[in-house]
């Protein structure tokens, strides 16, 4: 139960000390000019102590966000290797926009300010960010805010949470049409690169991204089982994928020849690092008449063409390592030729004679 103490000072000011008490809880005090306002902190504070809130709130009263972005820097950085560098500079720009607040003041309308600004605002290069990027900048400091709820105490709600995000544009579908796959994988075949072949086959039949593929070594490779194994994937997370025809086939003479000074399967000539095919590719889609078209659009085209052959949703997804099924809707409109077919068979079998 609260207590209010009456106190007169030496020139007759009247104040009232207010006290909250629950058991099991440190107590709490605070001074005030009227007993009604004595009286009604008592009650709300009371009331946020046993709902787990005002402990929350003294602590956001004590940290600002520097230190709250600090320290997840250095706790929970470490923990996401491949993001750190990105994340970090985004970080270093909450803490110059935001970071002398206290966080009981970071409010979702200071944060969506901040939003409008890093997308109006050029950057030291005179561009301005995509929508996309301001999606991951807000990712991060959202993070933050729920590590700092969940395991730190410091918080008791995310304000990110009523941040909306910028609409994103319809991911890019650029895939390769039977004419151009032809052009292209002959102009990797005649090029200087031996190697560059191989790895366009691989990454048409297996949907691997660059870094993937690049970064293959032969023990993730299981010719037994025809499949390949990836470790260290974007998202985390480990994946297996089917490796079959002309792929499997490239692989296994590669294996018959391959060097004894590294385990990589696409190596420079030092063998210490993986091959740098960057100017033979853009050689050979020159040479291809192929047209606005990059070496990650080859993990489209895997895709594309999964769908068109019929593949589900789901089917893509786990191909590609995808851990939502959102980044797939971009192909949806490959299969509806596939829909259209599945639909007129069941009204054909269902509805033809009512």
């Amino acid at each position: 139960m609260g207590t209010i103490d009456r106190r007169t000072s030496t020139n007759g000011t009247v104040a009232f000390r207010a006290r909250a008490r629950l058991k099991g809880c440190p107590a709490q005090s605070a001074v005030f000019s009227s007993k009604t306002d004595a009286k009604r902190w008592i009650a709300a504070t009371e009331s946020a102590i046993r709902e787990g809130r005002y402990f929350a709130t003294a602590e956001a009263k004590r940290h600002t966000l520097s230190e709250m972005l600090e320290r997840y820097a250095r706790d929970v950085l470490p923990t996401k290797p491949r993001n750190a560098r990105n994340q970090q500079h985004q970080l270093t720009w909450w803490k110059t926009e935001l970071g002398a607040y206290r966080l009981l003041d970071i409010t979702p309308a200071k944060i969506a300010e901040c939003r409008d600004r890093l997308l109006s605002h050029p950057t030291a290069r005179g561009k301005r960010r995509a929508p996309a990027t301001a999606v991951r900048y807000l990712a991060v400091l959202s993070h933050a805010f729920s590590i700092a709820m969940r395991e730190w105490g410091w918080v008791d709600d995310n304000p990110c949470r009523k941040v909306s995000k910028p609409r994103e544009p319809r991911g890019r579908v650029r895939f390769l049409d039977d004419a151009e796959r032809g052009r292209l994988l002959e102009a990797c075949r005649s090029s200087k690169s031996a190697l560059l072949y191989p790895i366009v086959i691989v990454a048409i039949a297996t949907g691997m991204r660059k870094g993937e593929i690049m970064s293959l070594r032969w023990p993730q490779i299981d010719f037994a089982r025809a499949s390949i194994t990836l470790l260290e994937t974007k998202n985390g997370e480990r994946r297996s994928i089917p490796i079959e025809g002309r792929a499997l086939q490239l692989l296994s003479t590669l294996s018959d020849t391959r060097r004894a000074d590294t385990q990589l399967v696409f190596p420079n000539d030092v063998g210490a690092k993986p091959i740098e095919i960057a100017k033979a590719w853009t050689t050979a889609v020159a040479k291809a008449s192929v047209t606005d078209f990059r070496f990650h659009d080859l993990r489209h085209t895997t895709a594309s063409y999964l769908a068109q052959g019929g593949a589900t949703d789901l089917d893509i997804a786990a191909l590609l390592g995808h851990k939502t099924l959102a980044m797939v809707k971009r192909y949806a409109h490959l299969s509806e030729s596939r829909v259209r077919a599945v639909v007129a068979e069941m009204n054909q079998r269902t509805l033809s004679n009512v």
